[in-house]
Formats: structure tokens, C-alpha cells, sequence
């Protein structure tokens, strides 16, 4: 519209100067033609906004559509994709006793019975844990179990499933491992002020770490085993972790132990992340899992997934 008042006032100014060398009724003439040269800008400005409207509105459907055919897509290719970090039994992890790699665990059971409730095959796609975030927002993958907290920063940029869980929140399901010998020293938050603590690029330990112990010096991770022999190598003071997963390494590693020191936060459990304004998706995924924890299944693949980690000799997390 900004255009078309520039070009009508331009053309206004050009025929006035026409009129005034040619005298009374040239003006008369020139203001005609002023009349319909405007009347002729203002039909095509009005076009022409008519037109970015209609492009603009036919992108917005588009965009609609592209999302409320999600779940249309995953049932006519016949697989879901699920990016997830297979370096965290008994969640998710690595079989290769048959001779051939199997991925396995909790997360991965979870990620079936999904796929079942579809009607579809679960196609796995592996990848380190901050890889598996972006995949699922950039939507390269349909969605990721890998452990996931619900957290308002996800919650932003996510679909975020109901939770799961095999345990109950207890006030403690997020500490920080350290050295036994230095656990009597490393109790509270007020000690880890100077000291250097691990957390795993891109999980909810990260997070808590910056707010609760901004005196402390993070050292982010890729891989939660590089953290737990850089604690027993004594380059790291410690390395926060899910209470539950911690514990299973100190029963690999005698000389590791929880602190007494705990994050504050509620636990509600893990959830399914989706790319955001997937509604339709999401409602299936969240049906799935809200089943799966009325049976108890979700504990049960756990308890199975904790045995068969143990038995290949895992580091169970």
C-alpha cells in the first residue's frame, strides 16, 4: 500500500506540472486524468495486497496440513522413525551377543509398543543424545525416547508425551556422583562452589547444574561412561546424573557413591519428545504410554532390560 500512495503521488505531481503549462482547461483535463490514474493505482494496489493475503493464507493451510498429515505419512510409509542414544542401559543400548547388532532396553520396548498401537514398523535411527533433540525438532525423524526429563525449555521447542517411569519420585531422583572417598566433603552445594562437575551435553543434569551450583564449573559430555571414568580418574568432582542411574554405577564401581547432596526439583518421570505441532501424533504417543504404565509394562522392560544389561556385562546405567 506504501507503494501505490509513492506512485499516485508522483503521478499526481507530474500531470499538476503538465496543467500548469497549458493552462485552465489542460487542467481540467490533467485533472481527470489524475482522477482516473488514480482510481486505476488504487485498483491495483488493492490487487495486488489481495493477492499476498491469498499467499499468505494458502502457506499458513499449507503449513496446517503438513502437520495434520504427519501422522498420515508415518501409517502410509509403514514405520515410525525413533532417533535415540543407545549408551544408557537398561533404556536404551547395544546387543551384539546373536553376532549381529540388536538395540535394546526400556526406551526401545516403549518405542514398539508405539509403533504396534500404529499399525507401523519402528524404524531406530542412532545418535548421540543433543543429535537426537535436534533431529526431532529440524523433524528428520518422527520422534526420539532417549530419557527425556520434561522441562519448560523443551516444552518450548518439543511436543512433550505424558511421562513414563519405573520408579516413584522420591525427592532424590537427580544427584551428582562422586569419589567415596571424598563423600563426607562433597554433601552439600556450598562445597561444589570451585569444583568441576560433569553433566552430559543437552540433558536435564546440564540445566540443573547452572542454576543450582552457578559457582561451580561445568564440563559437558557426550557419552555418561567418558563422565564416570573421568570421576574415577579424579579429572572431574563429580558428575550429575538421574539418582537411579547412578546408583547402578556405583555397583560397578565400589569406589563411586552418590552425595548427599540433591538437585531440587519435581520428577514427574521421562517422556516421548515429537517435533512441535504434531497434536495428532502426539495423541496416539501419549495413549500408548498412559497404557503402558496402567499394565506396568514400562517397569517390567525395565527389570527385564537390567538383567540382560548385566548379563552382557554392560555398564548398567
Amino acid at each position: 500500500m506504501k507503494k501505490a500512495v509513492k506512485q499516485y503521488a508522483a503521478l499526481a505531481a507530474a500531470v499538476m506540472m503538465a496543467a500548469a503549462m497549458s493552462g485552465c482547461g489542460a487542467a481540467a483535463d490533467a485533472q481527470a486524468d489524475l482522477s482516473s490514474a488514480a482510481q486505476t493505482a488504487a485498483a491495483s494496489s488493492a490487487a495486488a495486497e489481495a493477492e499476498n493475503t491469498e499467499e499468505e493464507n494458502t502457506g499458513a493451510a499449507e503449513g496446517d496440513a503438513a502437520a495434520s498429515d504427519k501422522l498420515a505419512a508415518i501409517k502410509a510409509a509403514g514405520k515410525i522413525t525413533m532417533a535415540t542414544s543407545p549408551d544408557f542401559a537398561p533404556y536404551e543400548f547395544e546387543d551384539i551377543s546373536s553376532g549381529t547388532k540388536e538395540y535394546v532396553g526400556a526406551d526401545i520396548e516403549l518405542g514398539k509398543y508405539i509403533a504396534e498401537k500404529l499399525g507401523v514398523e519402528l524404524e531406530i535411527e542412532p545418535m548421540d543424545f543433543a543429535a537426537c533433540q535436534a533431529a526431532v525438532t529440524s523433524g528428520s525423524v518422527d520422534m526420539s525416547i532417549a530419557g527425556y526429563s520434561a522441562t519448560p525449555e523443551r516444552a518450548e521447542s518439543m511436543g512433550l508425551s505424558h511421562p513414563y517411569s519405573a520408579v516413584e519420585d522420591d525427592g532424590k531422583s537427580q544427584g551428582i556422583l562422586v569419589l567415596k572417598d571424598r563423600a563426607e566433603e562433597l554433601s552439600t552445594a556450598e562445597a561444589f562452589a570451585g569444583k568441576t562437575v560433569a553433566a552430559q551435553n543437552g540433558a536435564l543434569q546440564q540445566g540443573l547444574v547452572t542454576a543450582q551450583l552457578p559457582d561451580t564449573k561445568m564440563e559437558t559430555v557426550i557419552n555418561a561412561n567418558d563422565a564416570v571414568m573421568m570421576l574415577t580418574t579424579g579429572k572431574i568432582d563429580g558428575f550429575a546424573i538421574a539418582s537411579t542411574v547412578g546408583e547402578q554405577y556405583t555397583a560397578n564401581y565400589p569406589e563411586l557413591v552418590m552425595s548427599d547432596f540433591y538437585f531440587s526439583m519435581e520428577d514427574d518421570g521421562n517422556v516421548v519428545i515429537v517435533t512441535k505441532g504434531e497434536d495428532e501424533l502426539l495423541a496416539v504417543i501419549d495413549e500408548a504410554v498412559d497404557e503402558v504404565m496402567e499394565q506396568g509394562l514400562y517397569k517390567q522392560w525395565y527389570d527385564e532390560s537390567m538383567a540382560l544389561a548385566k548379563s552382557l556385562g554392560l555398564d548398567v546405567e
